[in-house]
């Protein structure tokens, strides 16, 4: 099977990760993958929200905002400000990103501060909710480690990185890390979001019209695995250039 840009179906599009992109915040990356570029930025604040305050909840909080500027895609998409409220679709992003953060960050360490992680889609070929993730587990990383060395924390708050990616079933053939043009022609949608050490955060798959057998949704589990493990690869690359350990 022919992809669209001659990948192997196993292949991750090229990689990238380029730092301080948002000279303010704590920790930022703009993830490139393929033609997908998000910008994620993680800002921290010495306070918590008030339902943990009002239940008496300990440590502190992680949430995630997203959306797709109006450039991002070929037609101007409108902003969610300009319809009074956000779509379901950058409301499902979000939450999924503020989940998959949620489970790399030692909420109790991190103590009563809430990290805010902003996502914002430069330009979108696809798989952009992975690219956040996979941006902003780098982006938390980052602005953990700077807290603790700023001597607010006695350690980063950092568990372990996390990364996600898609696959799905393109001409009968599962393939790994979707650009935009398989992502329409795919008969299976997937999305994997793992850690570092191979537990499964959230795993998403659906049939487009379609369904999938077992030994499909076998072989994508496998590919995804494969793509976070090479993701996560190359985001402690990044780390070590940096002399950061996050755990």
């Amino acid at each position: 099977m022919q992809r669209t840009d001659g990948r192997a179906g196993d292949e991750l599009r090229p990689v990238a990760f380029e730092l301080d992109i948002a000279p303010h915040a704590s920790g930022s990356v703009l993830v490139s993958m393929g033609n997908t570029r998000v910008i994620c930025a993680v800002m921290i604040e010495e306070t918590v929200p008030r339902w943990m305050r009002e239940q008496g909840v300990s440590g502190g909080w992680l949430t995630a905002e997203y959306s797709m500027l109006p450039y991002s895609t070929q037609a101007r998409k409108p902003r969610d400000i300009s319809k009074g409220k956000l779509d379901g679709r950058s409301t499902e992003i979000q939450r999924l990103i503020g989940r998959s953060l949620r489970a790399a960050v030692d909420l109790e360490k991190l103590g009563p501060r809430t990290v805010w992680v902003d996502c914002d889609v430069l330009q979108a070929d696809g798989g952009t909710r992975t690219a956040a993730i996979t941006g902003a587990s780098l982006a938390a990383a980052i602005a953990c480690r700077k807290l603790a060395d700023e001597k607010k924390v006695d350690a980063p708050a950092i568990r372990k990185l996390v990364a996600a990616v898609s696959a799905g079933v393109l001409d009968g053939t599962p393939v790994l890390d979707l650009n935009y043009a398989e992502d329409k022609a795919v008969t299976v949608d997937f999305n994997l979001v793992a850690t570092e050490d191979g537990e499964f955060v959230e795993v998403q798959g659906s049939g487009e019209e379609a369904t999938f057998s077992n030994e499909q949704l076998s072989e994508m589990l496998a590919l995804g695995r494969k793509g976070v493990a090479e993701l996560i690869a190359a985001q402690r690359a990044v780390l070590a250039r940096l002399m950061v350990e996050p755990a």
